[in-house]
């Protein structure tokens, strides 16, 4: 065995509907392959320790942390990225556009996460059946941290799409 194989393996990610198969540094997180392999450069490394939810992508349906997880250990997974929730003929997703009208984004860099964390947590709450009032929504956002403070227009524009 040489020291490629032991620390490389061959992984395929389906990420917002394609295929890929990457050949991958075991030490590889899922956010450095879809931003250097696949530039998917939506998903932000803000801290790098899961505590901003810059990176926050959909695997499988679950919102998670990027930067925690390494690619590996995610082969054949079905991953979402920001560039992924625009529909078929390329229209923004309702919460797109609920952010661009309630100007949710102020500069920009978290949107990518805050849009896949709402995104997943819409999911989440029509699984649990709980009700989406504005402690609710926030709550459940609380992971994915805005520099700018545009918590409360984040939270309308979530709420919008559910009203």
């Amino acid at each position: 065995m040489d020291g490629q194989e032991a620390t490389h393996s061959q992984v395929t990610l389906h990420v917002n509907g394609e295929r890929h198969a990457l050949d991958l540094d075991h030490r590889t997180t899922l956010l450095d392959a879809l931003r250097e392999r696949l530039d998917l450069t939506g998903a932000k490394k803000g801290c790098d320790h899961g505590q901003c939810g810059a990176c926050t992508v959909l695997v499988d349906g679950r919102r998670l942390n990027s930067c925690l997880l390494l690619a590996v250990a995610h082969d054949g997974a079905q991953v979402t990225t920001v560039e992924g929730l625009a529909d078929e003929d390329g229209r923004p997703h309702p919460l797109q556009e609920a952010f661009v009208a309630r100007d949710a984004l102020q500069c920009g860099f978290c949107t990518p996460g805050q849009l896949c964390s709402a995104v997943g947590m819409l999911a989440e709450l029509a699984a649990d059946g709980a009700e989406a009032t504005r402690e609710a929504v926030a709550e459940r956002l609380s992971g994915n941290l805005c520099r700018c403070g545009a918590y409360p227009r984040i939270v309308d524009a979530v709420r919008d799409v559910i009203t």
